[in-house]
């Protein structure tokens, strides 16, 4: 199956979950992305990588218009009832792939993508679509899981991001965010980072991990080295925390 359809397979049948989820739908993020598009004057969003919505939802009532894009018809009807259930009538959604984005040259103000980069199929492609669309002067925010720089950790981490969503694709490093940015075109500046807990059975159930693949991660957590256990606080009922970051680039 091709990547991209893989990820509309993986999202489109726990749309509502993405919805719900307190991981996603909560965090100083969102306060810092509804603060940015108040910033702006009658400013165009690109939610890029829309999810459950949750960017769009806090930027809509600042912005003067928002377009949720995603891979996933069925999370964009999520998207589309909520954004009604709200009132928020200038919330549009549109389908497609980062990497090939259906909009003109200069086109947004603000383009923010949280928690999706990390399934894309060409993340270098991807931002270079999000320069495209930008107004000169426009601002890209970036929020997603970054992996550590010490290799052992990373490989650790992409092990059990794949074992639990077949979508997944890579978590990347600090380091590397920093190039690809560059390397497109941006000027990034220095990311906030924290640490995101990752409660196990919660975070396994929202994207249907099959029973065999939620064992392997267990046996993952259980046999992994010291050093892989501690970085990730994981805890005897494999709950773990994982790095975040937010990146602004203009």
């Amino acid at each position: 199956m091709q990547q991209h359809r893989l990820v509309d397979q993986q999202f489109g049948q726990v749309a509502q979950a993405y919805l719900t989820s307190v991981v996603h739908a909560q965090g100083a993020d969102l306060d810092a992305l509804a603060a940015l598009a108040q910033s702006v004057p009658h400013a165009k969003v690109l939610d890029l990588g829309c999810g459950g919505g949750h960017v769009s939802f806090a930027m809509a009532p600042h912005a003067a218009t928002v377009v949720a894009y995603d891979l996933s018809e069925d999370m964009l009807a999520v998207v589309a009832a909520e954004a009604s259930r709200r009132g928020l009538t200038d919330l549009h959604t549109r389908a497609g792939r980062a990497e090939a984005l259906p909009f003109d040259d200069a086109t947004f103000d603000i383009v923010a993508s949280r928690f999706s980069v990390h399934h894309w199929y060409d993340a270098r492609k991807g931002l270079a679509e999000a320069r495209r669309v930008l107004k000169p002067g426009g601002r890209l925010v970036i929020v997603d899981v970054f992996a550590p720089e010490v290799p052992l950790l990373d490989t650790f981490l992409q092990a059990a991001e794949v074992l639990r969503d077949a979508s997944h694709v890579r978590n990347y490093r600090l380091s590397e965010w920093q190039a690809m940015l560059a390397e497109a075109g941006f000027q990034p500046a220095s990311p906030r980072t924290w640490k995101l807990p990752m409660a196990f059975e919660g975070w396994i159930a929202r994207i249907r991990t099959p029973q065999v693949r939620a064992d392997a991660i267990r046996h993952l957590f259980d046999h992994a080295a010291e050093e892989a256990r501690g970085y990730f606080a994981v805890t005897p009922d494999h709950s773990f925390a994982i790095d975040a970051m937010m990146i602004e680039a203009i």
